[in-house]
């Protein structure tokens, strides 16, 4: 496992459904244990927005940038970092179950639906030549141990949307235990054209789906 360093910082910081860029690639000779991964700050806007605009094909409004590298975000926003550089990040929101959107009800048990929160991961991506490296690993297994922790029992489940067609997510996730939860015609639309989307699930603290799931 890398050596994790974490820090927030005042905005002095160093220079996929979801939606996962992951893709075959030559791999660089480097160690996982030379990646810090830390909290995104107000610097990171500009880099962070090139990155996304590279990696998916949705385009997030700039206010969305400016919320995922606040200090102050409702996000949870993680960046790998090497030499200075972010090589990869996760943005992942958490929220109460009871004000999930209609096509996302259904995740949890009804025993859950009251008192419960859940965790939605709305962007992981890796920059190309330090993909299948472990990176995006690193920065989902650092997500889900914060999700984990005493201060966040609460939180029973981890979803995200994918295209149909992502297979490289979709066996990423697969991999790290997500189970498919339902699928959602017409869900994108990207450069205006409507793509078909698949919701996946990761329970965690105990949380389960509706048994007939």
């Amino acid at each position: 496992m890398a050596g994790i360093i974490w820090y927030q910082t005042n905005g002095n910081c160093p220079n996929l459904n979801c939606n996962i860029s992951m893709h075959k690639e030559k791999r660089p000779f480097y160690s996982l244990d030379n990646v810090q991964v830390r909290f995104l700050c107000p610097n990171d806007l500009d880099e962070v927005r090139a990155l996304c605009q590279d990696w998916f094909p949705i385009e997030y409004p700039f206010y969305w940038y400016e919320e995922i590298t606040s200090s102050t975000s409702r996000f949870y926003s993680l960046a790998a970092v090497y030499n200075q550089t972010i090589i990869g990040l996760i943005v992942a929101e958490i929220k109460p179950y009871a004000v999930l959107h209609g096509e996302d009800s259904g995740i949890l048990a009804k025993c859950f639906v009251d008192n419960s929160d859940i965790a939605y991961i709305l962007s992981l991506g890796v920059l190309k030549e330090y993909r299948r490296n472990g990176v995006a690993t690193l920065l989902l297994d650092s997500l889900l141990s914060y999700l984990t922790s005493n201060e966040r029992r609460k939180v029973k489940a981890v979803f995200l949307h994918v295209l149909t067609t992502n297979s490289a997510a979709i066996m990423f996730y697969e991999k790290r235990r997500f189970t498919l939860h339902s699928f959602l015609p017409y869900y994108y639309c990207i450069q205006g054209r409507c793509k078909d989307g698949f919701m996946y699930v990761l329970y965690i603290n105990g949380g389960h789906g509706p048994w007939s799931i």
